[in-house]
């Protein structure tokens, strides 16, 4: 008898009449037991989406090609293991993103392997290599922006991950970077987006006199700061905090949401709709 091994199912497609009794009877039929099911069908567009985790003891490509034959024509369906993602993680001068990933990857609180860090400063690299591992240092004086993205694009690529995390990576990618890794970088913001945009958010922040400070954790495309948002939070502030105590209160929720974020994606709770995500946590 084959060992059974535990899957994550994920379809979306054009919503119609018994799409989740049409699904589960198929793996009823090879025998799967479903563990965990979530669905939803969004209002606007009659769209469907459902994520089923299940143990089973085939090959799933069998149950791929069976559901396309059942599905909508327009049906993504996915099927994937609980083995770990490779991850590249670029970073800029602050650390502290960089120590949460770090940390929790190292504890398996992520399941995930960093495969590199890459940066444009040297500052991160002794923290880096402590846990063992590989710091590429790329500057990026006296090249153009379309020099320097293509030297860590290349060694992204070599390095074949699932996902590039910006933790407080500090430039600005171009449309062709962003195209290349589609629905792959995750970058983390220092505002409960939309608000506060461009430098010194904290200090406009202050000025303002917010009551609640946040961070947003989303998809990079080619609008800035205007990708799928996957996960946000706030923390409450007052009139006692100035500029710099904010920024450090920031800070903390910053690397939370980030982990969060890439928590949910690692564990293949989120699909990505347009401009939109449906998350089942």
């Amino acid at each position: 008898m084959k060992q059974e091994v535990i899957f994550t199912l994920q379809i979306d497609c054009s919503d119609q009449k018994g799409l989740i009794y049409l699904i589960t009877s198929i793996l009823f039929k090879y025998e799967c037991n479903i563990i965990r099911n979530d669905e939803y069908v969004s209002p606007e567009d009659q769209h469907f989406f459902m994520r089923s985790e299940f143990s089973c003891s085939i090959h799933p490509d069998i149950l791929i090609q069976e559901l396309k034959s059942l599905l909508p024509h327009n049906a993504h369906i996915r099927i994937s293991t609980p083995a770990l993602k490779r991850i590249v993680v670029l970073v800029t001068k602050e650390h502290h993103c960089l120590s949460e990933l770090l940390t929790r990857v190292h504890f398996n609180e992520l399941k995930a392997e960093i495969v590199a860090v890459i940066s444009n400063y040297e500052n991160l690299q002794d923290l880096t290599e402590k846990y063992g591992i590989p710091y590429h240092y790329i500057p990026h004086t006296d090249l153009t922006r379309e020099a320097h993205e293509e030297q860590i694009a290349g060694l992204i690529e070599s390095c074949q991950p699932d996902y590039v995390i910006l933790a407080k990576y500090m430039r600005i990618l171009s449309p062709a970077f962003v195209d290349r890794f589609h629905n792959r970088i995750i970058n983390i913001h220092h505002s409960f987006l939309p608000a506060f945009i461009g430098a010194n958010p904290y200090r406009q922040a202050f000025e303002r006199g917010v009551k609640i400070i946040g961070a947003t954790a989303h998809y990079v495309n080619n609008n800035l700061d205007e990708g799928p948002i996957i996960a946000q939070s706030v923390i409450p502030v007052d009139h006692k905090q100035d500029a710099s105590s904010m920024s450090h209160a920031g800070k903390d929720i910053e690397k939370m949401v980030l982990s969060n974020a890439i928590r949910i994606i690692l564990e293949d709770k989120v699909f990505v709709w347009g401009n939109k995500t449906v998350v089942f946590d």
